[in-house]
C-alpha cells in the first residue's frame, strides 16, 4: 500500500537539477487539504492523490498476479490486509470471493477506499496494524491468510514494532494460516562511499529522493512537489529490513519460513533481486 519506491530507478546524484526556489508565500509550503494528526503520513492531502492511474503499481500487471497469489494462500477462508488503505489489493481480493478485513491507521485512506465499487462492504478496523485487533466478523485466530504488501511493513520504524507486527500476524492466524509479506530487499551499493541520498524521480514538478541511515538502518522518502507556483515538501520515515532479521523476527512469533520468492508470479529469489515476496506459516498442533 505504500509508498517507499526503489531509488534504483533514479538518476545518479550527479544528474539531479538545481531545485528553483519556490515561490508564493511563507505558507506556500501548507497543504490545502488539511490532514487529521491521527493519520499518521498519510491524511487527507495523500490520500486524495495516492491513486494514481499512470503509477504501475495500481496496473493488471502488478495488481492481478498479488491477487492470485494471495487468492491461493487463503484458500477459501478469510484474509487479513495490514495497512488496507485505499484498497488496492484488498477490493479486488473480496471480489474474487474471498472474505476480506482490513487494519490501517488512517481514516483518509480508507474513506477513499469506501468511494470504490465493494469498498464500503469491506471491513476495516482503525488503528495501527502492529498492535490493533481485527474486530469484524472474523476474530483473532480464524483469518488463514495475513498480509502485507508494497514495502508497508517499512512504515513500522523500529525493530520492536516489526516484532510485534509478526507477533500480531500470528496472534491472528488459524492453525496452518500463513502471513505474506512483499518487502524491498535493502540495495545499500546504491550508495556511493560517504552519501546517504539517493534520488528516484525527477521532473519538472517533482523532485524526489531517498536518504538513508545506514547505522540505524532507518531511511526517509522525501517528496518536492510545485503546483500552481506553490511548493510543498514531506517526508516519510521507514525502517529497511533484511530477509534473514525478517526469518527471525517470524521465529519470534511462532512462525516458520515456508516460501521465499523475488515477485507474485514465482520468479526465483537471489542476490540480484530487489525484492522479495515471502511467507510464513503458522505450525498445526
Amino acid at each position: 500500500m505504500r509508498r517507499a519506491r526503489g531509488a534504483q530507478y533514479g538518476p545518479g546524484v550527479d544528474d539531479i537539477p538545481d531545485v528553483p526556489a519556490l515561490t508564493g508565500n511563507p505558507d506556500s509550503t501548507t497543504p490545502t487539504t488539511p490532514d487529521a494528526p491521527e493519520d499518521g503520513y498519510f491524511g487527507a492531502s495523500v490520500a486524495a492523490r495516492y491513486d494514481d492511474p499512470d503509477d504501475g503499481m495500481f496496473s493488471p500487471c502488478a495488481v492481478v498476479p498479488a491477487v492470485d497469489f494471495l487468492e491461493e494462500l487463503a484458500a477459501g477462508g478469510p484474509a487479513l490486509e495490514f495497512g488496507v488503505g485505499t484498497g488496492r489489493i484488498a477490493l479486488p481480493l473480496a471480489h474474487r470471493g474471498v472474505p476480506v478485513h482490513g487494519i490501517d491507521l488512517s481514516r483518509a485512506m480508507v474513506e477513499r477506499m469506501r468511494e470504490k465499487e465493494g469498498g464500503a462492504e469491506l471491513p476495516v478496523t482503525i488503528g495501527d496494524f502492529a498492535t490493533t485487533r481485527a474486530d469484524g466478523p472474523y476474530k483473532p485466530g480464524d483469518f488463514t491468510l495475513v498480509y502485507l504488501v508494497f514495502n508497508t511493513l517499512m512504515n513500522l520504524t523500529t525493530q520492536e514494532a516489526q516484532v510485534a507486527c509478526f507477533r500480531n500476524a500470528a496472534a491472528h492466524l488459524a492453525p496452518g494460516g500463513t502471513f505474506a509479506v512483499e518487502v524491498a530487499v535493502p540495495d545499500l551499493r546504491l550508495l556511493a562511499p560517504g552519501q546517504e541520498a539517493v534520488p528516484m524521480e525527477i521532473s519538472a514538478t517533482r523532485w524526489a529522493f531517498d536518504r538513508y541511515e545506514v547505522a540505524t538502518q532507518s531511511m526517509s522518502s522525501n517528496y518536492i512537489e510545485v503546483e500552481g507556483g506553490r511548493g510543498s515538501y514531506r517526508s516519510i520515515p521507514f525502517r529497511y529490513v533484511w530477509p534473514a532479521e525478517l526469518d527471525l523476527m517470524a521465529q519470534l512469533a511462532g512462525l516458520r519460513l515456508r516460501d521465499r520468492w523475488e515477485g507474485w508470479r514465482g520468479e526465483r529469489f537471489d542476490d540480484c533481486s530487489g525484492r522479495h515476496v515471502s511467507v510464513w506459516e503458522r505450525p498445526r498442533g
